[in-house]
């Protein structure tokens, strides 16, 4: 089960890599405009046809032009769901190699940060394809999400993998299921709101005029205010399951080490993470905070994320030092 994990994963890596393929072919076809109709041919006398008038020769370029048009608006759809049905197929693939690590382990597979990467990418994933469901005008934010989970598991697998090994005794509780299923899902769609927070500063800097990089790149991403809205939504949804988590992790820490709270490194920045994100918060529902701004301090707390998932890991040491890497 452990081999078969390990190559589900692999193949989950390259399903992704193909679904953002796909999503850059459409990506670069973009938006076609529609060309009006070309207007019907008309009899003539013999002498206007040839040199202008209603006849039908301009009509031809026009007509031309639109079919052209709609050969590539096909294949931008084509290759727009194409890269859906793949992003599903690298779901279900990464689905399978968190079940059978699972399995082979005879635990939940967060024992290590192997294992809690490969969980919280799922659960972005996941998602995003719920979002996808509801707002399928969203679709070309695909390109970006598929491009972090390449990157982070393919990470993931050439950095931070470990063998199967059982839970180590200081996780065998019932809080162990509780905190860290609960840190996992507000991780994983936190990482899924940074995407649109990104997408959101560069679509609306392009709005504003801006046509430099990288603003340039969000020239076919979907209207700033629907990609703000979406940011605030899914932040919004998860930071109480995050503070739920944070108070679970205490209540945990006083049942095992006798103290709720100690200024452990993973602690302390599990409280960086949350103040950022209740800043981030209060400044969207303050009506004199620019939503740009707002929007950058969000960025900022997926960092303080990235910083306790990572940073903390490689190079502090403490109670939480479980990540099983060096």
């Amino acid at each position: 089960m452990a081999e078969l994990s390990d190559q589900l994963v692999t193949f989950a890596i390259l399903a992704y890599l193909i679904a953002m393929i796909s999503h850059a072919v459409e990506y670069a076809l973009g938006y076609v405009r529609a060309v009006p109709a070309a207007p019907a041919r008309e009899l003539v006398g013999a002498g206007v046809g040839a040199t202008g008038g209603t006849g039908g020769v301009p009509a031809v370029p026009a007509a031309a032009a639109a079919t052209r048009q709609g050969r590539t608006a096909r294949r931008a759809g084509v290759a727009g769901w194409a890269a859906v049905g793949l992003t599903v197929l690298a779901a279900l693939l990464h689905l399978g190699a968190l079940a059978t690590r699972g399995i082979a382990a005879e635990r939940m597979p967060w024992g290590n940060m192997y294992e809690f990467v490969l969980t919280v990418t799922w659960i972005g994933t996941a998602a995003w394809l719920a979002v996808l469901v509801k707002r399928p005008s969203l679709r070309r934010l695909g390109l970006f999400l598929t491009l972090v989970m390449v990157l982070l598991l393919a990470f993931a697998e050439l950095k931070l993998y470990v063998e199967v090994v059982p839970l180590m005794p200081a996780l065998q509780s019932y809080w162990f299921i509780i905190h860290v299923s609960t840190i996992v899902v507000a991780s994983g769609i936190f990482l899924l709101g940074v995407v649109p927070a990104v997408a959101f500063l560069m679509r609306n800097g392009y709005e504003q005029g801006r046509r430099s990089f990288p603003y340039t790149l969000a020239r076919r991403l979907p209207a700033a205010a629907g990609l703000e809205r979406l940011t605030f939504a899914l932040h919004a949804f998860s930071f109480p399951l995050f503070t739920f988590a944070v108070i679970a992790g205490a209540i945990w820490a006083e049942a095992a080490w006798g103290r709720a709270w100690g200024w452990d490194p993973k602690e302390t920045w599990a409280f960086i993470s949350w103040v950022v994100y209740a800043g981030y918060l209060h400044a969207r529902a303050t009506p004199s905070v620019r939503r740009n701004v707002a929007t950058w301090i969000a960025v900022l707390g997926f960092l303080t994320v990235l910083m306790n998932l990572f940073g903390v890991n490689f190079f502090f040491t403490g109670l939480h030092s479980y990540a099983g890497v060096e």
